[in-house]
């Protein structure tokens, strides 16, 4: 049971970054809007494949179940405090804007929610099989009942997305709890094949530079998909259309994003030439260089966006490289630790 615990972590945290892949496809192709209700599609388990199938007004009904919710929504963020937050919510019109409804659209967005039911059968696995290191390592099964209450918690923001009309701010949030799944998920699947836990003895100064770039890609990430927000909200404002002067129509954190991208590159390389001369190199010697790799592809699908009008087809591509990066960079932190009491 304790192999197929191990086995069937990687396939779920496959299956996560197929997700975040998918969910880049739903948000280059505006489908996150599909759907205009959660978790049923127009009130259907299965959703329509033609405007036929739904009331003449569809679009009255579903912006009122919206208000309804985000009534709830503004006082539960006034009760926690995030007034701000709830304000937000309270006075933007713009949330009970509905779109004309598509069913290539729908159906994106709907398979996308399917998706995301199939992790969360997966995590329920995950966590019944982790049971088996319950008296050798507990700290297996709490941190896999922690996943499944973060993927649940990742369901109910998906439903916040839908309620507000991809607010801006929520989409970021969902983003950062899909990079934080995946590193929990990769961090108790490193623990359970490990024999101790105790950590390497490395120098500080080294081992400031691994966190150091741990912690600046995740703000890249992050700081890519607000890029990725604000695109929408040009987009929004030129009635999308005009899609070659999107680009210079962006903020500044637009260009701290594409310079940024290049001194990532540039301190991994460094990284690279600093861990050669560890003795455990050769132990995370393909990770760091598929890492590089990765960290070039992303660079040059976000130049591809930059340069040619964001074709489509590269956004999810680009997400997907980026979370990869991440994963990368956490898995050889773990193996750096793990390799010396193997």
């Amino acid at each position: 049971m304790q192999r197929f615990f191990i086995q069937f972590s990687w396939i779920t945290i496959i299956a996560v970054y197929l997700l975040i892949l998918v969910g880049g496809i739903v948000r280059s192709t505006g489908s996150g809007m599909g759907c205009p209700d959660w978790p049923k599609c127009f009130g259907q388990y299965v959703p329509p494949t033609d405007i036929s199938q739904l009331p003449a007004n569809y679009k009255d009904i579903y912006a009122q179940k919206r208000k309804e919710k985000n009534l709830r929504l503004v006082g539960f963020l006034k009760a926690i405090g995030m007034t701000e937050a709830a304000e937000r919510v309270q006075n933007d019109e713009t949330i009970y804007i509905e779109e004309d409804f598509s069913v290539r659209k729908t159906w994106i967005e709907y398979l996308n929610r399917l998706l995301g039911v199939l992790i969360g059968l997966l995590i329920i696995i995950t966590l019944i099989s982790s049971f088996s290191y319950y008296k050798t390592k507990p700290i297996i099964p709490i941190l896999s009942f922690l996943s499944l209450i973060l993927v649940g918690f990742q369901g109910w923001i998906g439903s916040i997305v839908v309620s507000t009309n991809l607010l801006q701010g929520m989409i970021t949030l969902h983003m950062f709890l899909a990079i934080v799944q995946v590193l929990l998920m990769a961090y108790t699947v490193n623990l359970a094949s490990s024999d101790s836990f105790q950590s390497r003895k490395i120098s500080w100064q080294l081992s400031a530079l691994i966190w150091v770039n741990i912690v600046f890609s995740f703000g890249q990430v992050l700081l890519g998909t607000q890029v990725r927000e604000s695109v929408d909200v040009v987009a929004h404002e030129m009635g999308n259309s005009g899609r070659d002067l999107w680009i210079e129509n962006l903020d500044w954190r637009f260009y701290i994003h594409r310079t940024y991208s290049l001194i990532l590159i540039a301190f991994n390389v460094f990284m690279l030439y600093k861990l050669k001369k560890q003795s455990f190199f050769s132990s995370i010697k393909k990770f760091y260089q598929g890492l590089i790799a990765v960290l070039i592809l992303a660079t040059l699908t976000g130049a591809i966006m930059a340069y040619f009008a964001i074709p489509a087809f590269t956004q999810p591509i680009h997400l997907l490289l980026a979370t990869v990066m991440m994963g990368l960079e956490w898995e050889i932190w773990l193996r750096i630790r793990k390799e010396s009491h193997t």
